[in-house]
């Protein structure tokens, strides 16, 4: 009871210290907040100082961080935004990022189920970890913003479909129709519920947003636990009902007034990445293997060759989902997003840690790819993201016309609206 009541008491002044660290280097270099977590976690666990160790219940409360996770990265993608073109190329390039990585995967490591592990991790990307950065960054609405969407919401819903067939436990064919069934019984509860007005649940959520019996967030977590619990139940990974759970919500809550929906958003973002996220992350930092990693070169020397692979077998095919007209540096940028990785990675490496289909040192040197992914891939995009090439307004016309000169009125003004040569 000593060491769980110091382990908690220390993790929850990592959680406090992670974002007065962020604050303190904001100036000098932006660092995601997740790096400090993990990297706090890593200092004080057993790999450094030996401060604190995992125990079951904040291993439990990690699991619930994850899962939160992945209920926001369901509730925060814009599906209507990313319809057509940017999910279609989005998902194109995703399978061709799997093959690659499954690809990679054979040359590192010949077993089959190790391959898997390796090009799923490999073929991931962070939608969570990059939908505060995105957004913080005033790029949630550009074409950039919706790419990163697409990119993102098949590259966390791809892993955890990939994870399903192949590690549930079950033949691959029977785990495809498990799987079929789940997505059909889910796909008709988010028809239903977009479908209907939920007139009385809206009053309900209105009455009881300001007050003890908080519905809205007593509902959420009905649908959370629901879906991950059937999930589970199913053999699949729980991951996935996490990420629908985050759908239905979306859509069950889409008609409620607006005032109503941006509280609520602010209560899940409290509960997320105000205590379940940064458990998760700062566990990630107590339970990493180091003297695994470093135990050879071989095993460290992985660290960024992954980190290589990771640009090469995730961000270049990211490439296809970029928006017309995009400048090199947007590419630039998207391949980066798209690149960075690192919660399906730590949970597929976790179940082929525990399964053993891969070695600590072969997980512990993927999660240190995801992590430096993390710290370096999205603060390299943000900068060409703000550092734009110039666009030539005469370039940016169709080649058949050319600007038409400006009609000046008699006393020097401009002609009004809507006259010609005012662009209206």
């Amino acid at each position: 009871m000593q060491g769980l009541s110091a382990s908690l008491v220390l993790i929850a002044a990592l959680a406090v210290v992670a974002p007065i660290a962020v604050r303190l280097l904001d100036r000098v270099i932006k660092v995601p907040i997740v790096v400090f977590e993990i990297a706090l976690g890593m200092l004080l666990g057993p790999s450094l100082l030996g401060w604190i160790e995992s125990t079951a219940f904040t291993d439990t409360l990690a699991d619930f961080g994850l899962a939160m996770l992945f209920f926001v990265a369901g509730n925060e993608i814009d599906f209507t935004a990313i319809r057509g073109r940017p999910i279609r190329r989005a998902s194109a390039g995703w399978v061709i990022s799997l093959a690659a990585g499954i690809g990679a995967g054979f040359v590192l490591a010949p077993a089959p189920e190790a391959a898997v592990i390796i090009g799923v991790a490999l073929c991931s990307t962070a939608l969570g970890t990059l939908l505060p950065i995105i957004r913080d960054a005033g790029e949630s609405k550009s074409p950039i913003g919706t790419a990163v969407a697409a990119l993102g919401a098949v590259g966390e819903f791809g892993p955890l479909i990939a994870i399903s067939l192949f590690f549930s436990g079950k033949h691959v064919g029977m785990a495809s129709v498990v799987l079929l069934g789940f997505v059909l019984l889910t796909g008709v509860a988010i028809f239903f519920a977009s479908k209907a007005r939920h007139t009385l649940f809206h009053a309900q959520v209105t009455r009881t947003l300001h007050t003890s019996s908080q519905f809205a967030m007593r509902s959420i977590m009905l649908i959370l636990s629901s879906l991950v619990v059937l999930s589970m139940v199913l053999g699949l990974d729980m991951l996935l009902g996490a990420f629908a759970a985050g759908v239905l919500w979306q859509v069950t809550i889409a008609r409620a007034p607006e005032a109503d929906r941006k509280v609520i958003e602010t209560k899940i973002d409290a509960i997320a990445f105000g205590f379940l996220v940064p458990v998760f992350f700062i566990d990630t930092g107590i339970d990493f293997d180091l003297g695994a990693l470093t135990s050879s070169p071989a095993t460290l020397v992985l660290v960024p060759l992954f980190l290589v692979l990771l640009f090469m077998i995730r961000g270049i095919p990211s490439l296809l989902a970029a928006p017309r007209g995009s400048t090199r540096a947007d590419k630039r940028a998207l391949m980066l997003l798209g690149a960075t990785g690192l919660p399906i990675i730590v949970a597929v490496t976790t179940i082929g840690r525990e399964h053993g289909f891969i070695t600590s040192g072969f997980a512990s040197a993927l999660v240190g790819a995801g992590m430096l992914s993390v710290l370096l891939f999205p603060l390299l995009a943000l900068r060409q993201l703000h550092h734009k090439e110039p666009i030539d307004p005469a370039a940016a016309l169709p080649a058949s016309s050319s600007p038409e000169p400006t009609e000046q009125m008699p006393d020097g003004d401009l002609p009004p609206s809507g006259a010609k040569g005012s662009g209206g």
